[in-house]
């Protein structure tokens, strides 16, 4: 085994995007591919050790990311290079992970615990070609129309700061679960086939945004009223939570750091 890259290699955060389709998701696990052990792979060769990549989320199988955050160190010639060390990351990259660019931190940042918001955003599809080969891996192919003004009441009442038990994965072991919400809000798609939902937030639970897009789907829908988001928000599990929405709608849009922790600012 490689050693571990010293601990006196640069602290970088690259700013990634790929297509969850053909990965269990970010972390490293047994079984599956993953995203992190594709980029872990390739730090290696380029290192010429054993480098580790934390996320700032970790996105489920079949989760997108258009903005996560990617912290590591660089030792070398590339810790003084960011461009040069985009460019060899996206030369060896497989075709479905992308750099876009890559930062010079200071020292201590990291990239789960330094993060001040993430925000998601999650897609569906109302239109029949929604179901479309090339747009159903990438969204929500519901197929129906949704009732906006539904949409927009139920969101509002997730701004602030709640303790999301009640929407989220069972069997989550947290110090608390809470999370503030700082912007919550349904929009319709440019292209008029959907609409779309974005979320900020400090933190997030395991299956938080999936679980909250189910709910708010069904209300929207009429199987359940608004007046049970409330209830659901004050829940100490899940059990009357709705099922979550499908994976492939939901995308990891950005991570927001201190500016301070940016070396070149």
């Amino acid at each position: 085994m490689a050693p571990v890259a010293p601990a006196t290699s640069r602290p970088c955060l690259a700013v990634v995007q790929y297509d969850g389709a053909q990965f269990v998701g970010w972390q490293r696990q047994r079984d599956g591919r993953t995203v992190q052990a594709e980029f872990e792979a390739v730090l290696e060769r380029l290192m010429g050790r054993r480098t580790t990549a934390m996320g700032a989320g970790r996105t489920d199988t079949g989760v997108h990311a258009l903005g996560q955050g990617v912290g590591f160190g660089a030792s070398g010639r590339w810790g003084e290079d960011p461009d040069g060390l985009r460019r060899a990351l996206n030369a060896l990259l497989p075709r479905d992970v992308w750099v876009e660019r890559v930062h010079p931190m200071q020292p201590g940042f990291n990239a789960r615990q330094s993060a001040l918001a993430r925000r998601y955003r999650y897609v569906i599809g109302s239109d029949d070609a929604a179901h479309s080969p090339f747009r159903r891996p990438y969204e929500w192919a519901l197929g129906r129309g949704l009732d906006q003004a539904a949409l927009a009441d139920a969101a509002a009442a997730l701004v602030g700061e709640h303790d999301f038990r009640g929407l989220a994965s069972a069997g989550q072991v947290k110090p608390h679960y809470r999370s503030r919400v700082a912007l919550a809000e349904w929009a319709p798609r440019t292209d008029g086939a959907g609409v779309t939902f974005t979320i900020e937030a400090d933190r997030f639970l395991h299956r938080m945004v999936r679980f909250l897009v189910g709910a708010m789907v069904d209300v929207a829908l009429g199987r359940r009223p608004l007046s049970d988001l409330p209830r659901l928000l004050s829940a100490t599990d899940n059990r009357a939570a709705s099922p979550p929405a499908p994976p492939q709608g939901l995308y990891l849009v950005a991570v927001r750091y201190p500016p301070d922790l940016y070396a070149e600012a």
